[in-house]
């Protein structure tokens, strides 16, 4: 029997999420056998982890300090191995903004964007530039926090009068924006686990014209098909773009990349890749995972394994 320490809840806007997703691991990992200490994150959490010298933690930790590489450096600092993606890839995926260049600059479609601080605003004039930005991007626009998760301050610009109030929403949650050219089309979203693609999952909203943070966690919100309803040459280039992003970023034992496929051209670019995604029971990477023949005690097995070969139960 192996000591396993879940990271969940934390600070960030996604702690509930979080909770759930740390929640449903637990109960796994003792289903698998496993001595199993649950650690709400917060300012005690390096003398809990010293105290309790886990052989593993498992990361179900969303948003800031979870996604973003530091609990990932702290955990190396004391030598205690975790799930997922190091330091590195969690710190370039959590950065949309930093990401989409590095897409960009590897040849990695992703939807043609423009991005500001919230200093460049108030200090170089960056409001003066707006009307260049919405001539080449065209409405609607998608504004969007740089950094964040789970659609949280994400909001769409149908005109250039509705643009001011989105910067605000989205300068609410952090100090850099993301202006998106909108793509009209299927939310896709191609899970990695050990770098292979699992089937592409379309999420479909059913009442919302976006998928946004209800439409993600709140049951019956949301219709996923699994496998998505794409041609199959669709779907393997889905899942090839994921695998390249995931390469990029150095991502390792588990990631979800989500996708849109343009609804007229059949285009496919990248949005995003989250290095700790979602294990809830609406989440995205446990519908692949199951579509593919691992049952969610097989795919915590498995991320457990890939963390620390010697605790595979």
């Amino acid at each position: 029997m192996s000591r396993i320490a879940v990271l969940k809840g934390g600070r960030s806007l996604e702690r509930h999420v979080s909770l759930r997703s740390g929640q449903r691991v637990e109960d796994a990992l003792r289903r698998l056998g496993h001595e199993v200490t649950a650690i709400d994150v917060g300012t005690n959490l390096v003398g809990r982890l010293q105290e309790l010298r886990p052989d593993l933690a498992f990361i179900a930790l969303h948003g800031r300090e979870g996604e973003d590489g530091t609990v990932q450096e702290l955990l190396e600092l004391l030598g205690v191995p975790y799930t997922g993606s190091g330091p590195s890839a969690c710190a370039q995926c959590w950065d949309k903004v930093l990401a989409k260049h590095l897409m960009r600059d590897r040849g990695i479609p992703t939807p043609d964007f423009y991005a500001f601080s919230e200093a460049a605003f108030k200090d170089l004039g960056a409001a003066d530039a707006l009307p260049a930005i919405e001539e080449r991007l065209a409405f609607p626009i998608v504004v969007k926090p740089a950094r964040g998760g789970s659609a949280l301050g994400v909001k769409f610009a149908s005109t250039a009068a509705q643009v001011p109030g989105a910067l605000i929403a989205a300068f609410s949650y952090d100090r850099k924006v993301l202006l998106e050219r909108h793509v009209a089309g299927h939310d896709l979203a191609v899970s990695i686990v050990d770098g292979r693609a699992l089937p592409v999952v379309e999420a479909v909203p059913n009442d919302e014209a976006f998928y946004d943070f209800e439409a993600r966690y709140e049951i019956g919100r949301t219709t996923f098909l699994c496998p998505a309803r794409l041609p199959d040459e669709d779907a393997a280039r889905a899942q090839q773009l994921a695998l390249d992003a995931w390469s990029l970023f150095g991502c390792r034992g588990f990631a979800r990349v989500d996708l849109m496929r343009d609804a007229q051209t059949g285009e496919l670019t990248v949005l995003e890749v989250n290095a700790v995604p979602g294990l809830t029971d609406t989440s995205l990477l446990p519908q692949a995972a199951d579509e593919a023949g691992l049952g969610f005690d097989d795919l915590v097995a498995r991320l457990v394994e890939l963390a620390q070969p010697e605790l595979a139960a």
